[in-house]
């Protein structure tokens, strides 16, 4: 089971106005990389693998109930096109803002690889598929 990260620079970007987490194109990236929660943009993760496989989230909700908001995506199955890895780390990344802004990360505990055709689906851990929660 992968373990939840967010980054620290989401909170400030939110209040800036620089994600609109319902319309935007979020997407992800895999690396080998240990990202640190002081990360803001992909490009501060060196090279991180954003092709050969499908790396973009649908939003099937998002909205607010008593205050606290919901973003909840669709599972996302990564087939490989090409071999991919290894990587530890997927990293999800608002595609639209200039600088491919960071959201949070999801670390796998151990190194993957793919070889073509193999799949990795990506799931969010908890129980209502949240990718993020704010209160």
């Amino acid at each position: 089971m992968a373990t939840y990260n967010k980054f620290n620079s989401f909170v400030e970007a939110l209040a800036e106005k620089q994600h609109n987490l319902q319309s935007d194109t979020l997407k992800v990236a895999l690396t080998n990389t240990l990202p640190t929660a002081a990360n803001t943009q992909l490009s501060n993760l060196g090279s991180p693998i954003t092709t050969g496989f499908n790396n973009t989230l649908t939003v099937t909700s998002s909205g607010q109930t008593g205050g606290v908001y919901k973003l909840v995506v669709a599972d996302l199955p990564m087939k490989a096109t090409e071999a991919i890895g290894p990587f530890r780390y997927v990293v999800v990344y608002n595609a639209t803002s200039a600088d491919d802004l960071l959201i949070c990360w999801f670390d796998y505990g151990q190194s993957i690889s793919l070889g073509i055709d193999d799949t990795l689906i990506f799931k969010v851990d908890n129980p209502n598929k949240i990718l993020i929660e704010i209160s």
